[in-house]
């Protein structure tokens, strides 16, 4: 009888332990979700602190968000540059947080930036940018430049495998995966996107300027509002001016706006409407899924401009 009591209390041990192995692992924006899916694979899945079509810019969080914030054993969020409405709860947390733009070995872009290989052979409007994004600050929507996903991966992967040394070797295996996985996707759309380099098209955000960097594209102009919900006249009389001296184009929109007044700036001219999410917000979190987000911007993005 007490060999039998002694061996029930050791399989209780042993399951306490392997439930406090399991990582509560969350991330603010749902890019950072689909990276850490990938590198949890098998083990466990990553929660999400925003819901769909919230702005990463501006969120009220719930109490229920709060807690799980002030609970999770690893937070991931990009930073200051993005996620404003975070700094005092992070700065509250007793778990680990990492500011994402922070990162040793990350590409970073600042807003007004030219693309260099294209300076030389378009009449761009180099000086235009998003209102929102003021010339010279960060441009926070690092996770669109695959290199940079995998030096966000190798970091998740590392602080994995410190909270949860069962499970290293396993997260390690999955981060080679996602390496090899993304250096063909980065092929793939390398050879697609260099056939429509040329064709013009803009856009309503100023979100995506690491992906056309990596991949040869530059938008001609960004329709922004400047925050406001409808734009005066004049404004839109300026858009469509824009559109008109560009002849066939695209314009891309975001979710989960309603594209308004995209159709309204569009009506009559020769420019194909499309929508971009540069959040994948439809995107199934999983292994494969960051590198869903990534063909859907770039077949997206093809799509349209291979039929100007």
């Amino acid at each position: 009888m007490a060999r039998l009591f002694l061996l029930i209390l050791s399989v209780f041990f042993v399951s306490g332990a392997a439930a406090r192995e399991k990582v509560d692992l969350l991330t603010s924006i749902k890019p950072l979700q689909l990276i850490a899916a990938a590198v949890q694979d098998g083990v466990d899945e990553p929660a999400v602190l925003l819901p769909p079509g919230a702005s990463a810019h501006h969120y009220a969080l719930r109490p229920s968000d709060v807690r799980h914030l002030q609970a999770a054993d690893l937070f991931y969020w990009i930073g200051p540059d993005m996620e404003v409405f975070l700094k005092p709860l992070v700065a509250g947390r007793h778990g680990a947080s990492q500011q994402i733009q922070a990162l040793p070995g990350l590409t970073l872009r600042h807003f007004g930036e030219a693309h260099a290989a294209h300076d030389d052979d378009h009449d761009h409007d180099h000086g235009e940018h998003d209102h929102d994004h003021r010339p010279g600050s960060l441009d926070a929507h690092l996770w669109l430049l695959p290199a940079n996903a995998l030096v966000i991966a190798e970091k998740m992967a590392g602080d994995l495998a410190a909270l949860d040394p069962t499970n290293a070797q396993r997260y390690q295996a999955n981060l080679a995966a996602f390496r090899q996985r993304l250096g063909d996707l980065d092929q793939r759309l390398q050879a697609r996107l260099a056939r429509v380099g040329d064709q013009p098209f803009f856009v309503f955000h100023e979100a995506y300027d690491y992906f056309e960097a990596a991949y040869g594209l530059r938008h001609a102009g960004v329709f922004s509002a400047g925050g406001e919900a409808q734009p005066g006249a004049r404004h839109v009389a300026q858009m469509r001016q824009r559109l008109q001296l560009a002849g066939p184009s695209c314009v891309f929109y975001e979710p989960p706006a309603r594209p308004r007044l995209a159709q309204t700036l569009t009506r009559g001219l020769p420019a194909q409407l499309a929508e971009l999410d540069a959040l994948g917000s439809g995107i199934t979190a999983d292994a494969r899924g960051y590198e869903r987000l990534l063909e859907s911007l770039g077949s997206t993005l093809a799509e349209c401009l291979e039929g100007l």
